[in-house]
């Protein structure tokens, strides 16, 4: 006879220590099995097949099932279609209970209900949990019941009510015993699930050092004084309320608000899900953009003229991050100067990011673009040479990237500012007034 087990679903939540859902599995009455999906819905439509995201991941699973050995375990990771690969578990295991942690996306969501439907159908348990926000959904309202659009007032709620409830860690380790003992794990090689293994460098865990200059250096990309925690957060190996109290601790209170930013991302993401392919402002999506690709390809690589513009791209390119003012910059540019539509950058984004989240990159982009819940006005166009001037005054940052303007090599603009601004100008307020 099969034993009885609940399993622990990890996706967005790879650790062992704070963990939600996994602390939940734990102190149910089964033993917990951990399991983890390489989901094919998702990684079909990746671009390259060198992604470093898979990397990065399979690399945590690993040391995972190193730390799980010492308990006697490790974890089943499967690759396949959710609901695939959730029959074939329910044919192997004597399956009690599920756990797993809340996603936000739309994609997830569907999955997650889904999945809901077939475990109630085969009379099993399906519980989440909040674990990568530290306030979810309905958390944080206006007085009248509806979601805050507008990140200020939402801000104000949400640091009124940050308390240590709300960050106290779950204290996993103390249950780890309660792990079904499993022998010799399996971790697919990349190439088995049809992938190959990038050598792209990842950014360590430790970031405690860095906020003490984080509010006064934060807008200076050639400075070393951003965390770089962005991947940790997307993948869940640092706990998000970790994080919280070690900015609460050190008073940095610049960089907690960050933290706010993608937990009202997130709730805008559930509350207003189309916001992943329309315009939060819906007359946003009458802007009759220009879409050149010629101008998007320049974009992409570097070569717009613009040296920040074209530092941030190659930056982006070439290390899978790229700095938030620089963020901001590329974005305007795109959408501002070139008429590019903001869901061609968001897309490109998603494809090179290691630290892509859906809700916080929709957002950033309509933000951008001016067509967000809470953006920019659209008659803001950042001017990308007086933004090099103010946040890298000695081309530190551009001379890095862009090596050759120094020897004057560098291509000409490709959209002249003052044309691009009354441009814009002219064809935003033509969308607007339709």
């Amino acid at each position: 006879m099969k034993q009885n087990i609940s399993i622990c679903w990890l996706r967005r939540d790879l650790r062992l220590t704070d963990n939600a859902a996994l602390y939940h599995a734990l102190k149910s009455k089964y033993p917990v099995l951990l399991l983890f999906i390489f989901d094919e819905n998702i990684l079909s439509k990746l671009a390259s097949k060198q992604d470093p995201r898979l990397t990065f991941i399979q690399q945590t699973l690993e040391a995972l099932n190193l730390e799980l050995r010492q308990y006697g375990s490790g974890i089943e990771i499967k690759y396949g279609k959710p609901e695939q690969v959730w029959a074939a578990i329910l044919n192997t295991y004597q399956v009690k209970e599920v756990y797993a942690n809340q996603d936000y996306e739309p994609y997830a969501r569907e999955r997650d209900d889904a999945l809901a439907e077939y475990l109630t159908s085969e009379h099993i348990r399906f519980n989440t949990y909040k674990d990568q926000v530290i306030f979810e959904m309905k958390e944080i309202l206006k007085a009248d019941g509806n979601p805050y659009t507008v990140f200020t007032p939402y801000f104000r709620q949400w640091r009124q009510k940050l308390n240590a409830f709300y960050i106290k860690p779950y204290p996993v380790k103390k249950y780890l015993q309660n792990l079904l003992q499993k022998k010799g794990t399996i971790i697919p090689a990349l190439e088995e699930i049809g992938f190959q293994k990038s050598d792209q460098k990842f950014p360590g865990q430790s970031f405690e050092n860095k906020l003490k200059a984080y509010e006064e250096k934060r807008d200076f990309p050639a400075e070393d004084a951003t965390t770089h925690i962005g991947l940790h957060l997307r993948f869940g190996t640092i706990s998000i309320r970790a994080a919280a109290m070690t900015a609460l601790d050190q008073k940095a209170d610049k960089w907690l608000s960050e933290l706010a930013w993608r937990d009202f991302y997130m709730m805008i993401l559930w509350h207003f899900p189309a916001v992943v392919q329309q315009a939060f402002k819906p007359a946003y999506d009458n802007i009759r953009w220009i879409n050149n690709e010629s101008d998007f390809k320049n974009w992409c690589t570097g070569h717009t003229g613009y040296p920040l513009v074209d530092a941030g791209m190659r930056e982006l390119n070439a290390t899978g991050y790229m700095h938030n003012r620089v963020r901001m910059v590329v974005a305007s540019f795109l959408t501002k100067h070139l008429l590019i539509d903001w869901r061609w950058g968001e897309a490109y984004f998603a494809e090179k990011l290691l630290d892509y989240e859906q809700a916080s990159n929709v957002g950033g982009w309509q933000w951008a673009c001016g067509c967000g819940n809470d953006a920019a006005p659209y008659f803001r166009v950042f001017n990308p040479e007086l933004q090099a001037k103010k946040f890298d005054p000695e081309n530190k940052y551009i001379d890095r990237w862009v090596p050759e303007l120094k020897q004057q090599k560098h291509v000409k603009p490709i959209v002249e500012h003052a044309f691009a601004r009354e441009r814009v100008l002219k064809v935003f307020k033509q969308a607007l007034n339709q």
